[in-house]
């Protein structure tokens, strides 16, 4: 398994330790997790992983996970070119605030959230006077979701657009080459993976969130409530093992498509390296 001449000196050390850790706070939780709830019977797990209020909201959960993921990616882009192609003033104080939410505890953030989009506040009022409700809604888990993904685009893009070799764009130029085919035809690939990681992230955030999204989601069932809430829901009704039982089909459907999603981000490189090389 290890050559003699390994390169990185201790390499079965840190090897072992890497396993060790990963077998610790990883691996070893999510088996006694699974075999937790499998004390439960099929039929009991069935039962409860299928009912129908779990089952709406597992979609809820997705559904706007998935809504803010691709808001993020697209924003997220926008404002990691900004940061890295533009001078502005407040540049290093814009860049520090896409951190935020990073530090900001989720419970603040919600009520935050909830105050501004709410039909009586600053932000909400607008939407209200239109007929869109900001907060209390679908609209307004994205809304959150969307706070506490957008760094993960950002901070994934920012680094590979700040490292792209201007060279390529120069001579792109010298050509005649319009600026959206050097971005699409010369950017944009590059960019590909950076997107999809952050875009991965910021998705599998948005599905497991919960301190953001329970206020200004409004919690009504049928409606807004989401599968972190019904998780809390068991556990404060001491049902430990249904607590389980929709945890484990979360965490099987998030797996599922974050695989999904990095198959497609393989294949995409494959295919973005052969027209390269061709």
């Amino acid at each position: 398994m290890f050559g003699k001449n390994d390169v990185i000196p201790g390499r079965r050390l840190t090897f072992g330790i890497t396993l060790t850790f990963v077998s610790l706070f990883l691996f070893i939780p999510l088996c006694a997790f699974v075999l937790f709830a499998s004390g439960m019977g099929i039929e009991k797990f069935w039962s409860a992983v299928t009912d129908w209020r779990n089952v709406h909201a597992y979609g809820v959960s997705f559904f706007c996970a998935l809504v803010a993921g691709l808001i993020n990616a697209m924003f997220g882009l926008v404002i990691a070119w900004v940061l890295v192609r533009y001078d502005f003033r407040g540049k290093k104080i814009m860049d520090a605030l896409i951190d935020l939410p990073f530090a900001l505890p989720t419970a603040v953030a919600g009520i935050a959230l909830t105050t501004l989009y709410a039909q009586n506040g600053l932000l909400g009022q607008f939407f209200y006077s239109v007929g869109i409700e900001s907060a209390f809604s679908p609209m307004g888990i994205t809304i959150a979701l969307v706070f506490v993904g957008i760094p993960f685009v950002a901070r994934s893009v920012q680094p590979v657009l700040k490292d792209l070799d201007p060279q390529l764009e120069e001579a792109a130029n010298l050509f005649g080459t319009g600026n959206w085919t050097i971005f699409s035809r010369i950017i944009l690939p590059e960019l590909v993976s950076p997107l999809l990681t952050g875009f991965a992230l910021a998705f599998a955030r948005g599905i497991g969130e919960y301190g953001s999204v329970v206020f200004i989601a409004g919690n009504m069932p049928y409606e807004t409530e989401i599968a972190p809430l019904m998780i809390m829901t068991k556990l404060e009704q001491f049902d430990y093992q249904s607590a389980a039982a929709i945890a484990i089909v979360m965490m099987c459907l998030s797996l599922a498509i974050l695989l999904g999603i990095h198959g497609w981000q393989s294949r995409q490189l494959k295919r973005i390296g052969g027209v390269v090389s061709a």
